[in-house]
């Protein structure tokens, strides 16, 4: 087998890297956020899957706990809580998302725009640190075996990071797999499947696992 077709299992970490801007109030948070990186998009979605504490949070994005703890606003906090990032084609889209929710918003109360939080939303962008853990897959069924092992880093990476990576904008596993297309096409979408947000990465894993784990369990030699 070529060595194009292997499968090479890294690990990562994210870099927090503080901006310096931050906002008391709704409106100085929608002015930010019309100029911010998008990085630090990326950043308040998705890094909060890698951070000590996380494991299954009332709120899926920063934007929604500050605007729930913070400014204590329910309405604005349930509505940031439904962005799914994973459903945009990039950061800016995802960026438009989130200026028309708080503008739409603040049309509709006449004192949140200018209510001061308790505490300031700090922008904070990431930098993704890629390491090769050296292991490498020849064929799908390895990883049945191998996924329980895999890091959180490692789900991380191949399993949200990849889709800003690859061109299909797809998890590292369905990529590999269009290599070995057809056969695979059916294990492709089952994996299809799994919310890459809405999870903690240890429920990702699990059921990572189990598709690769059902799947191969079926197959016929």
């Amino acid at each position: 087998m070529e060595e194009t077709t292997f499968f090479h299992v890294k690990d990562c970490a994210l870099v927090s890297i503080s901006t310096g801007i931050k906002a008391y109030i709704l409106a100085e948070l929608l002015e930010h956020l019309k100029t911010v990186e998008v990085g630090c998009l990326y950043y308040h979605f998705w890094a909060r899957q890698l951070r000590p504490s996380f494991d299954h949070p009332e709120f899926h994005n920063d934007f929604a706990a500050w605007a729930h703890r913070d400014l204590h606003d329910k309405v604005l906090s349930e509505r940031l809580n439904l962005i799914a990032p994973h459903e945009f084609q990039n950061l800016e889209e995802l960026r438009e998302e989130l200026i028309n929710v708080l503008e739409e918003r603040i049309d509709e109360s006449g004192d949140l725009p200018w209510r001061k939080a308790e505490k300031p939303f700090y922008f904070v962008k990431s930098q993704i640190v890629v390491l090769d853990t050296g292991r490498r897959l020849a064929h799908p069924r390895e990883l049945k075996d191998a996924l329980p092992s895999f890091s959180q880093g490692s789900i991380f990476y191949h399993f949200i990071d990849a889709r800003r990576r690859t061109p299909e904008r797809v998890d590292d596993f369905r990529a590999w797999l269009a290599a070995f297309s057809p056969r695979y096409d059916d294990l492709a979408a089952r994996l299809a499947t799994i919310d890459p947000y809405f999870l903690t990465l240890t429920e990702i894993r699990q059921q990572l696992t189990a598709v690769f784990e059902d799947y191969f369990g079926e197959e016929k030699e």
